[in-house]
């Protein structure tokens, strides 16, 4: 987004992210915290799902870019952490992904820190 962009913002209930084929691509940003990341990850490997087929038949759906903001107490309560550390990976730049810890106290590992904020 950039300085007074329209934004459309969703919190809890029941949501879903289902674009068909000729839909507009559109950019999305989820927020999660601690075990809130649960449907927001089914979403992602939706989206990761759609760009594997998109990047494997050439065709099909617009898909946008993703970022997620995901918070925990510490690292050892981000969920799904290597999982999405691997999508990121498998999809650079369409998905991204940035941790932010609260509570750490022990050192976080190298494979998380290019990824991490904290206090």
């Amino acid at each position: 987004c950039a300085l007074d962009s329209e934004v459309a913002l969703r919190v809890g209930g029941d949501f879903f992210f289902d674009p068909q084929p000729g839909d507009s691509p559109v950019n999305l940003v989820l927020i999660a915290g601690g075990v809130g990341i649960n449907p927001l990850f089914s979403i992602l490997l939706h989206i990761a799902d759609l760009h594997g087929y998109q990047e494997g038949k050439g065709k099909g759906h617009k898909l946008g870019t993703v970022k997620l903001y995901y918070s925990a107490k510490n690292t050892s309560e981000l969920l799904f952490k290597k999982n999405i550390l691997g999508l990121m990976n498998t999809f650079p730049g369409k998905i991204t992904c940035c941790f932010h810890v609260t509570q750490q106290r022990s050192q976080i590992c190298k494979e998380l820190q290019p990824h991490i904020t904290g206090k």
